[in-house]
This record gives C-alpha cells, sequence and structure tokens, in this order.
C-alpha cells in the first residue's frame, strides 16, 4: 500500500471561552482537511494532545455551510461545544461565508446551528440522546470516581449529546474545586460536576462552577467543556435549577478562567463564548 504524500494544509489554533488567550480550551484547527483519511486525523490528534483537534471539509447535506470531524486523542466524537465554536470562528477567520442568517455546522449529531450574538458566538444545544435519573450503580461508581461519599451529591442526571456525559450537582463550588478524583475508579465515564456560585462568597461574575473528567477519551479534565455545559443547561433550566440566563466558570482547577455564557430563547438553549487567536501558520500532513 502506498502511503499518499503529505501536503500542506492552513492550521489554526485558538483558544475558546475566553477573550485572553491561554485562559480558556485550547483548539487545533486544520483546514481544507478533504484529502485526509480518518487514521490521519487520528495521528494528529493524538500528537497535539489536545482534548480536541477539528478538521474542517466540504458539506455533504443540505444546508450546511461546512463539515466538521472532531477528535480526542482517543477517537472521535459526534459532537463537542468548544470545537463547534472553535471550529466555526476559524472558518470565518478564513472567509467563510454563512449561506443564512445562522451559520449551519455539518458533524455527527446532524446540523448544529451556530449565530453571532452579543459579539461572541453561540450554538443551539443539540438534543440530549439520553437524559433523565443516573441509576445506583452508576452513581455509586460516578462517587468513587470523584473521590466523595454519594450523600454528597445533592442531585444527577444522564446529559448526554453526543460524548455520553452524566453530571452530579454539588452544593457549594468550594466543594467542586476540592475534588481529587479517582481516574481508575471513573473508567469509562464521562462526568461532569456542577455547583451554584454563592454570592457573598464567590462573587456574581458567573452563577455555577463546573468541572468536566473524561479518562477513557484521553482526557483526565478537561479545560472547558461546551457539550458538558449544554447538556447540564438543558437539566438545570429545565428542571428550574437555574434562571433562564447565566453564566458559567470553569477551568479554575487547571488554572484557567473559562466562562460559558448559556441563554435560553423560546424552545432553544444557546451555548456561547468568546474565541481569541493564538497560532496560525500551516501544517503538513
Amino acid at each position: 500500500m502506498t502511503t499518499p504524500l503529505p501536503s500542506l494544509h492552513d492550521f489554526s489554533q485558538v483558544d475558546v471561552f475566553t477573550a485572553v488567550p491561554l485562559q480558556g480550551n485550547p483548539l487545533a484547527v486544520v483546514h481544507g482537511a478533504d484529502d485526509l483519511d480518518e487514521a490521519r486525523m487520528a495521528a494528529l490528534a493524538r500528537w497535539t494532545g489536545l482534548s480536541e483537534t477539528t478538521f474542517l471539509l466540504r458539506p455533504t447535506q443540505d444546508g450546511a455551510d461546512y463539515r466538521v470531524r472532531i477528535f480526542t486523542p482517543a477517537g472521535e466524537l459526534p459532537f463537542a461545544g468548544h470545537p463547534t465554536l472553535g471550529s466555526c470562528y476559524a472558518w470565518l477567520r478564513a472567509g467563510g461565508q454563512p449561506r443564512g442568517a445562522d451559520i449551519v455546522q455539518e458533524c455527527g449529531v446532524g446540523l448544529v446551528r451556530i449565530r453571532r450574538t452579543q459579539g461572541r458566538l453561540a450554538f443551539a444545544a443539540p438534543p440530549l440522546r439520553r437524559a433523565g435519573d443516573v441509576d445506583p450503580a452508576t452513581l455509586a461508581q460516578a462517587a468513587r470516581g470523584l473521590g466523595i461519599a454519594p450523600d454528597v451529591i445533592r442531585a444527577a442526571n444522564w446529559v448526554d449529546n453526543g460524548p455520553a456525559w452524566m453530571a452530579v450537582m454539588l452544593a457549594t463550588r468550594a466543594q467542586v474545586l476540592a475534588l481529587k478524583p479517582d481516574h481508575a475508579a471513573m473508567g469509562t465515564l464521562k462526568i461532569g460536576v456542577v455547583a451554584p456560585w454563592d454570592p457573598a462568597l464567590d462573587g456574581t461574575e458567573a452563577q455555577f462552577e463546573v468541572r468536566a473528567f473524561a479518562p477513557g477519551l484521553g482526557v483526565p479534565e478537561d479545560p472547558v467543556t461546551g457539550s458538558l455545559n449544554a447538556g447540564i443547561a438543558q437539566w438545570l433550566i429545565g428542571a428550574g435549577l437555574a434562571p433562564g440566563r447565566y453564566v458559567a466558570s470553569q477551568g479554575t482547577a487547571l488554572g484557567r478562567a473559562g466562562r460559558v455564557h448559556v441563554s435560553r430563547e423560546e424552545d432553544d438553549i444557546w451555548v456561547g463564548g468568546d474565541v481569541a487567536d493564538c497560532i496560525e501558520g500551516r501544517i503538513l500532513l
């Protein structure tokens, strides 16, 4: 079998959910990747070592402006939030022109709408593939993986919109930031943890603190996670546990300052954030 000769591709690395470089979640984006096969994409994702690396391609579905494939170091995802915003930003910066008022991204879960609002990009949260209560055995495993007693968990729900997230709620931001997870005990679970900010103790810049653990994807802790925040928003707002508009803080435990802007507009949950440029150039693949 003949190995194809490498070719040059435009390359971007951006920081998502922050207006200040190095404070959010980095994303590598390869432009014009239609000539790359899946093995090459996966190899680059392992090489970058980032939580996700994405590849921009020509769309195959009617109504889509572009198509994206999303890879973690461990494999491909059908959808992820910070790669959605970062890929869209890179596509626009490279001269992409949407056909309609909203930008439409094609990915593994189908078509995802993205819009520019209040100076930042936001995506419409895709429908949950799995929602509802978490069974006792899985909840017990989650508690062991997080290194906490089961009764510390105030509530839990499946919030799977592609990456198979489950989410648990704790009482305080301090409890979330104090977590020291046992990744071996966590196994293949992908766990998001959320708790409200106390304005008197934590301030008013955000209303919730979030952490995300996905060791099975090669991501022990994700700095800022759009897909998880989308699922958490659908759960919390739907259950009356959060207002229709709020800001989530994520990445604090990793020395980051990610901010996720959530709003409910009619039947849609929109998840938005700033994107900062970090690297532009070309990559030989």
